[in-house]
This record gives C-alpha cells, structure tokens and sequence, in this order.
C-alpha cells in the first residue's frame, strides 16, 4: 500500500518542475474556502501537488452538492482532487461513495478533524474521535467502497491523545493510503501549541504515508517539521488564505532556488482576484463584501503589523470601502513595493 501512495501521489502528482525525490504538498479542506474559485486564484500562484474538497455533507437526504462537485469536474490545472466526506451513517456513506465513483476524483477523504462545535456535537468530525468503535466501522466501509485511494484527515484527539493509538492501529487495520494529521486536538481549535511528536509517532506507526498539519505558516516552517517529523509531506490551510504563493515557495526552497518574496502589490491583485472570482450576480454587494473579510483576516496582520488595515477593513460595507482601504495599505505612497510579511502566522 506504501508502494501505491508514493506512485499515485507523490509522484504523478508532482509537477514537471519538481524532481521525484521531493515531497509534496496539499491544500488543506476548508469549508467555503477550498471552493472552485479559490483553487483558481492559488493555482495561477502555484498550485499545491493535490487538493481535498469542502466535505460532502453524508445523511439520510443529502446529496452531492453540485457547488462542490465543480471544484472536481472543472479542476483548474489538472492536480488531483480527493473528495472529502462527513458523516457517521453506513448506509448513507456507502451510497455517497458509490455516487462519487461517476466523478474523476483521486480518492475519497474521511474528515475526522473539524473542530467546529456545530459538527462534533453530531458525532462527526472531529466528534468520532471519542468514539473509536464507530470509527472502525466507518473506515470498513469505506474501504470496501472506495476503489481508488482511501485517505483520512484526523486530529491526534478530541479532548486529548487517550485514543490516539487505538485510532492509528484502525487506520492500519482498514489499509487507509494516506493519513493528514493536524497535531492539535478537537478541543485546542486553532490556537493550541502544535504537537509534533504525535506526527514522529504516527510515521512511525502506520504503514501509509503521512501528511503534517497544523499551523505550517511557512515555507521555512515546512521544511523544518517536514524533517523532524519524517512525514511524507505538508497539508496548509489556513497559511495559503494568507499567502496563497505557499506552496511554490516550498517548491523553490526545495529546488535550492530563490524564493519568491511577494510584496503588497501582489496582495492587492490576489484581493482583486478573489472578490471577482467569487462574484456573483445572484450575490449581494453586502454579501460578497462580508465574504471578503473572512479572507481578509486571515492576511491583515501580515499587511500591516499593527492592525490598523484589520481594523478599517471590518468596517467597511461596500466593494468601493473595501478596496479603497486595501489600497491605501496596499498602493499608496509606494507601499506597493513593500515586502509582505509572509511568516507571520495566521491570526
């Protein structure tokens, strides 16, 4: 099963620029993020060497949704896309599977990781971590179901690591083809300290590869852990809102290349970029403003340190407020030019 990640992944997948000996690395799933048009914008910065879907919600009604199915069938550059799924049912996750088999998808994705109260309080997520029994269900039978690639996105727990263990030697039971761990628990969210030995210990444990993530906000950071860890290769999510140039970086850096430094210009376009390719004329102006600032916190303290863009930005209402403001800390009096501050951390 080795064998078949690292020819499936890590080597079809990589780009013609990047020797095989490289590792590579993923956009992590985030849920109205990780859409059509956001694959668009990165892929023009350089793409990651594979994607996962927002999940597909799986219950006794749901059906695949059509927004998320885009992001599959229209693929902007042609980098595999694994489709990701939530839910606890048997029945309804086999069916769901089986109805993804119709779609060019790399494989199918158990989220066993979101950390939003809203979904673990249903036992999805990162809820089926306190239930290892339900989880070895769930991995049966969409192992049996999935005729590609079986991949899993966990945390290293839900309040803590008690299940930690027990969960990995499911993992191997079901001969799951990849793991992307975040090494924080359900419970710590995204403002816990990282815990990288659990990575070292997984790589350890488990047969099939495994991707590091959780607060990977640099190209330096990547490599760093890459190393210590022994990991397969990196999952970025919340960084690449931040700084959607990433993942080329990483690229550069292993290649021994000059790493590209975006200044404030660059971060003007990706704004422009996002807000056009997430317009929409069914859409508010209010609406899609609104939309933007969720991006837009993501980048603010790395444009300006001392938060005054974060601050005017969220009080902008209108398209002409906001991107006044963006170019006022982005444009104006040559700030253009000005590096960006692409290893701070996400906020």
């Amino acid at each position: 099963m080795q064998e078949t990640i690292n020819s499936t992944v890590r080597a079809s997948t990589l780009p013609e620029t990047v020797v095989p000996d490289q590792w590579p690395t993923a956009l992590a799933p985030m849920q109205d993020v990780t859409n059509l048009p956001y694959m668009r914008v990165v892929a023009r910065r350089g793409s990651p060497d594979y994607y996962f879907t927002e999940y597909f919600r799986v219950h006794g009604t749901s059906r695949l949704d059509p927004r998320i199915l885009r992001s599959i069938t229209e693929n902007p550059d042609g980098r595999p896309v694994f489709a990701q799924l939530i839910g606890e049912n048997l029945a309804d996750l086999r069916r769901t599977v089986r109805d993804l088999r119709e779609y060019p998808i790399a494989g199918i994705d158990l989220n066993m990781g979101c950390p939003a109260p809203r979904v673990y309080k249903k036992n999805v997520g990162g809820g089926l971590l306190r239930d290892p029994k339900a989880v070895d269900d769930i991995l049966g039978i969409l192992r049996e179901e999935s005729p590609s690639l079986f991949t899993v996105k966990m945390r290293i727990g839900f309040d803590d690591d008690r299940h930690f263990d027990t969960l990995l030697g499911l993992l191997a039971k079901h001969n799951v083809d990849l793991l992307s761990l975040h090494v924080r628990t359900v419970r710590g969210g995204y403002r816990s300290e990282p815990s990288y030995v659990h990575a070292r210990h997984a790589v350890d444990r488990l047969p099939c590869p495994v991707l590091l993530n959780g607060n990977i906000y640099s190209a330096k950071v990547a490599h760093e852990e890459v190393i210590k860890s022994g990991a397969h290769g990196v999952m970025i999510g919340r960084a690449a809102i931040r700084n959607p140039w990433i993942f080329r970086q990483i690229r550069q850096m292993q290649a021994d290349e000059k790493v590209f430094q975006p200044v404030l210009e660059d971060v003007y376009v990706y704004v422009a970029e996002l807000y056009e390719e997430f317009s929409s004329s069914n859409v508010p102006e209010a609406k899609q403003v609104a939309r933007m600032k969720k991006f837009l916190n993501f980048v603010g303290l790395a444009v300006d340190t001392e938060g005054s863009f974060l601050h005017q930005m969220r009080r902008c209402r209108t398209k002409d407020e906001l991107f006044s403001t963006c170019s006022e800390f982005m444009r104006e009096e040559g700030r253009g030019v000005t590096p960006f501050h692409d290893q701070v951390p996400p906020a």
